[in-house]
């Protein structure tokens, strides 16, 4: 098979240099388009008859001595393509036989219809804009091998048409998102990627090195901080999508590098976050789907709001039978998570046993939209305590899928508990915990100065296209994932 690919190569080359000795260049100019391939299919009627002009990719090719048919691709789509010897002429014809599929050209014709009801253009002149050097891989092994369509997306998008649908939904996603909110009055603004500190997150950053200034700066792994230090300075409704970058695993729901919305609103609290969440996702649903309900995987979604919300204390309750409330010392929580075949590292608190019950034994059934609120203070160190119940914060994270698809407090701004809680991570840090945030004194110094009370919110964006696009993975809505070379 390779020999056969091999000669397949040669033959394109010595395609490539005959047309280079017939004076036509294969690696043409500008040309100028008027009709995409969808428009002239839906648009019949209208243009039965009229002059068009196409440009895209050669799909396939069928020559029947002086009359050939076959598919160009572009955008939009695939239309059928007449090229008759009679209305070419003989050497025009002749180039047209000559051009592979995959070659991409242009073409100025006539739509008509076929006997068989085949919306066509007649083709009465052709350019080659582009000679393929490499033959398409779906007519010789298929593209269907996951990993080499990660890696060369472009063939992807190519032979997989539902796969250019997804990113077109992806950018569809984006912009309701901006819409709905700039219509309630936030301000897209852009904070650093390169961080002094990184912070914002529990995971562990990538580190790189300036060499002016020689020091280490890391990859942001949140955007939280900095739009934080913006509601201090007076912006009360900031929100920005950016990359985040995050030195862990690989999986179908992580990538080193994903996009993340922030948002956070001065005089909020999350139950205002709330409301965003389910009213935004529901109005993306709706911009992007036509509707509220999505089918992932088989099953029908429904986003209309509004959402349940149970406390993370009655979750364990109902879904694990395991009640906190019961829990006196950390020794029955480590008994506990025992009786329900769960294992505990040595140092945990009870807030961090009710959390890994939490993720082992109640995210499995958590598949309609759900917002699991009022997080264990030790794993919520940027958000406030709870009135009357300092165990406890005032955070949400909503589920859809059995996937954490967003992240919200009522944000901490009394720069003394916040010292004290990064005092706190620090120790984590000294004890080998690479994940537990560092201290930030400038943002600390920031608090210092006032910031209002709000409400913030992180809102996955690689997740919510995953969800909206009936994706299982998160490879399939990233252009480029993250991916180890191959030798070759």
């Amino acid at each position: 098979m390779d020999m056969e690919f091999n000669e397949l190569i040669q033959v394109r080359r010595e395609k490539l240099n005959e047309f280079r000795q017939l004076g036509i260049d294969p690696f043409g100019s500008k040309f100028e388009v008027t009709h995409k391939a969808q428009e002239i299919a839906e648009n019949f009627e209208a243009l039965d008859g009229q002059p068009v002009k196409i440009a895209g990719r050669i799909m396939a090719k069928r020559v029947q001595g002086k009359a050939s048919f076959g598919h160009i691709q572009d955008l939009s789509g695939q239309i059928q393509i007449y090229a008759q010897v009679n209305n070419l002429g003989e050497e025009a014809y002749a180039l047209f036989k000559k051009m592979d599929i995959g070659d991409i050209i242009g073409i100025e014709g006539s739509v008509f219809k076929t006997r068989r009801g085949e919306v066509t253009v007649e083709i009465h002149k052709i350019k080659l804009l582009t000679k393929s050097l490499q033959p398409l891989p779906e007519k010789w092994h298929g593209l269907k091998d996951v990993d080499l369509r990660y890696r060369q997306r472009y063939l992807d998008l190519i032979v997989n048409p539902g796969v250019k649908n997804v990113f077109i939904k992806r950018t569809k996603i984006i912009q309701a998102m901006r819409k709905f909110l700039d219509s309630r009055g936030f301000l897209e603004v852009e904070t650093p990627t390169l961080h002094v500190i990184p912070g914002g997150a529990s995971a562990r950053p990538f580190i790189t090195h300036h060499n002016t200034l020689d020091m280490e700066l890391y990859m942001r792994i949140a955007l939280e901080l900095h739009l934080k230090r913006l509601l201090v300075g007076g912006l009360e409704r900031v929100y920005e999508i950016g990359r985040n970058f995050r030195n862990e695993g690989i999986s179908t729901k992580h990538n080193p590098e994903f996009t993340m919305m922030e948002l956070y609103q001065a005089y909020a609290d999350y139950e205002d976050m709330m409301e965003i969440t389910e009213n935004m996702i529901a109005f993306i649903a709706k911009e992007v789907l036509g509707g509220t309900k999505a089918i992932y995987q088989g099953q029908e979604i429904d986003l209309t709001p509004p959402w349940e919300r149970i406390t993370m204390v009655d979750a364990v309750k109902k879904f694990a039978n395991v009640d906190y409330n019961e829990w006196k010392t950390v020794e029955d929580a480590i008994n506990a998570a025992r009786q329900i075949g769960i294992g505990v590292e040595k140092g945990s608190t009870m807030g961090e046993i009710l959390n890994l019950i939490f993720e082992e034994k109640v995210e499995p059934h958590l598949v309609q939209p759900v917002f699991i609120k009022d997080y264990p203070i030790e794993i919520s160190p940027l958000a406030k305590k709870i009135e009357g119940n300092e165990s406890f914060t005032y955070r949400f994270e909503a589920f859809v899928v059995n996937r954490e698809l967003a992240n919200a407090f009522s944000e901490l701004n009394d720069p003394i508990d916040q010292k004290e809680r990064f005092e706190k991570q620090m120790e984590l840090r000294d004890k080998g915990d690479e994940e537990a945030q560092r201290m930030d004194d400038d943002f600390v110094r920031a608090l210092e100065y006032g910031m209002p009370p709000a409400g913030g919110l992180g809102i996955g964006i690689d997740r919510l296209v995953m969800l909206l696009t009936d994706s299982p993975s998160i490879r399939d809505v990233i252009l480029f994932p993250t991916m180890r070379p191959r030798e070759n």
